[in-house]
C-alpha cells in the first residue's frame, strides 16, 4: 500500500535525521510505530468525546425529538464513540506494524474492541426503544421486556460467536456449524430462556398479563401488580411492598387470577353477607308495619305490598286473621327490600351493574342475605371503606326490623 510506505519512508527519514540506523522490521521502528498508533488512538478518542459531549448534546437539547434525548441518557452515542479509536489502531497497524504476531495482537483486539462497543451501542439502543414504547399508550396492551432481552441475548451470542472466530481465524460459518453437536446442552442450558420467549409471544399476542396488572398467583406468594414481564422471570410487587419472582412460562401452565378487568369496569365487586339469626324471623304485625311506613326508602314498598296483599285476600274470600290461608309480610322480607333500595339510593354503588340482595341457603351459623352489587370507586383504600360503611349501616338497622345478627359467643352456639 502506498499510504503505508509513505507513512513507513517518513518515520524511517526522521530516523537518519535523529542519527539513528533503523529498518521496518527493527524492534525501535516498531516500538515508535506502536506508541505512534496508541498515541493517534487515545487523540482520536479524546476528540470523539469532545465532540459528543459539546456540540452532539447542543443539537440533542435543541431537538424536539425526545427519542435522541433517551439515546444520549443511556449513553449511546458515548458507546458508540469507543469505535473511533479501535478503527484507528486498526488500519494504522496494517500500514506501519512489520511484525506479524504483534500485527495479529492489535488487529484481533482492535476487532474484539469494536465488536464489545457495538454490542454495547446496541444495548443501549435496545434500552431507550423499551423506555419509549414503555412511555407510550401500547406497553397498556403488550408488554416487550421479554422480546427486547431476547434481541439483547442474540446480539450477545452473535458477538461472542465472532469474537470466538475472530481469535481462532475460522469462519463464523464454521463454528454455527459444530453446534449441532452441542444442541442438546444448550436447549438445557437455555431451557428457561426458551420457556420464557415461547410464553411472552403467547403472553403479548393474547393480552394475558401486562405491566402494572394485579394478579394473584397464590402458588408463587404472589398477590399484587405486575412491575415487569422479562424474558425468564416476571417481577411482581406484593401489597406489602414485598417482590414475588415468577416463571414467565408459569404465566401460561399456572392458574392466574388478573384483576384486570375489574379495574377496566365500572365497579369493584362488593359480595359479602348479614348472618340473620332465623329466631328472630316472623311476621309483620300493625305495629311494625306502620313503623315500616315511615321509612322512606320502603313507604312505596310496604303500600304497595299492602294494596296487593289486600286484593288476594279479596279475591281467594281470606280472613286476615287466619295465620295458615292468609299472607303477610315478614321482618326478613321487608329487611331485604329495604338493602336492595338502600343500595339503589347509594351514591358510591354503580346502578348499571348488577346490583341485588339475595337470600342463600339457611346454615348452622344462620339465614345468610348476601349483598350482590360493584363500587364504583374502585380504589382499594376507598372501596374497603364503602364497603364497610354499608355494613355498618345495614348491621345498625336491624333491631328496627326486629332482627337479630347470628354470632357465636362460646363453644356452643347462641344467637344474640
Amino acid at each position: 500500500m502506498q499510504e503505508g510506505h509513505y507513512l513507513s519512508d517518513n518515520l524511517l527519514s526522521l530516523f537518519e535525521h535523529l542519527g539513528i540506523q533503523a529498518t521496518p522490521q527493527s524492534w525501535i521502528f516498531q516500538g515508535v510505530a506502536l506508541l505512534g498508533i496508541l498515541l493517534l488512538a487515545w487523540l482520536a478518542n479524546w476528540l470523539t468525546r469532545s465532540i459528543l459531549n459539546s456540540r452532539l448534546r447542543k443539537l440533542v437539547s435543541k431537538s424536539k425529538n425526545k427519542f435522541d434525548d433517551e439515546l444520549h441518557q443511556h449513553g449511546f452515542f458515548k458507546r458508540i464513540g469507543h469505535i473511533i479509536p479501535a478503527l484507528v489502531i486498526y488500519l494504522l497497524s496494517q500500514l506501519l506494524i512489520e511484525n506479524p504476531t504483534l500485527l495479529a495482537f492489535l488487529q484481533k483486539t482492535a476487532v474484539i474492541y469494536v465488536l464489545i462497543s457495538a454490542v454495547m451501542a446496541l444495548s443501549a439502543l435496545l434500552n431507550t426503544i423499551e423506555d419509549s414504547y414503555n412511555a407510550s399508550n401500547l406497553a397498556k396492551k403488550a408488554p416487550i421486556a421479554g422480546f427486547i432481552q431476547v434481541a439483547k441475548l442474540f446480539v450477545v451470542i452473535i458477538a461472542g460467536l465472532l469474537i470466538i472466530s475472530n481469535l481462532m481465524d475460522k469462519s463464523p460459518l464454521l463454528l454455527l456449524s459444530g453446534l449441532g453437536a452441542v444442541t442438546a446442552i444448550l436447549l438445557l442450558l437455555f431451557r428457561d430462556t426458551i420457556l420464557g420467549f415461547v410464553a411472552g409471544i403467547q403472553i403479548a399476542a393474547n393480552r394475558m398479563v401486562n405491566t402494572g396488572d394485579w394478579i394473584e398467583m397464590p402458588k408463587y406468594g404472589a398477590d399484587g401488580d405486575v412491575l415487569q414481564v422479562g424474558l425468564t422471570t416476571v417481577k411482581v410487587q406484593n401489597w406489602d411492598k414485598t417482590i414475588s419472582t415468577i416463571p414467565t412460562y408459569a404465566l401460561i401452565s399456572e392458574p392466574v387470577k388478573n384483576w384486570r378487568g375489574m379495574t377496566e369496569s365500572g365497579g369493584r365487586r362488593i359480595k359479602r353477607s348479614l348472618n340473620i339469626d332465623i329466631q328472630s324471623i316472623r311476621f309483620c304485625d300493625q305495629e311494625m308495619l306502620d313503623e315500616f311506613t315511615k321509612i322512606r326508602y320502603i313507604k312505596s314498598y310496604i303500600q304497595a305490598k299492602l294494596e296487593k296483599l289486600q286484593r288476594f285476600h279479596s279475591e281467594q274470600h281470606i280472613d286476615t286473621a287466619d295465620l295458615v290461608n292468609s299472607r303477610r309480610l315478614t321482618n326478613i322480607g321487608t329487611l331485604r327490600a329495604y338493602m336492595q333500595a338502600y343500595l339503589e339510593n347509594h351514591p358510591d354503588i354503580n346502578k348499571n351493574m348488577t346490583l341485588m340482595v339475595r337470600q342463600r341457603p339457611p346454615t348452622e351459623l344462620g339465614l345468610p342475605l348476601e349483598i350482590y352489587c360493584f363500587c364504583a370507586d374502585k380504589n382499594w383504600v376507598n372501596y374497603e371503606g364503602i364497603q364497610s360503611d354499608i355494613f355498618d349501616h345495614l348491621l345498625a338497622i336491624l333491631p328496627a326490623f326486629k332482627l337479630r345478627a347470628y354470632q357465636r359467643v362460646s363453644d356452643r352456639p347462641q344467637a344474640i
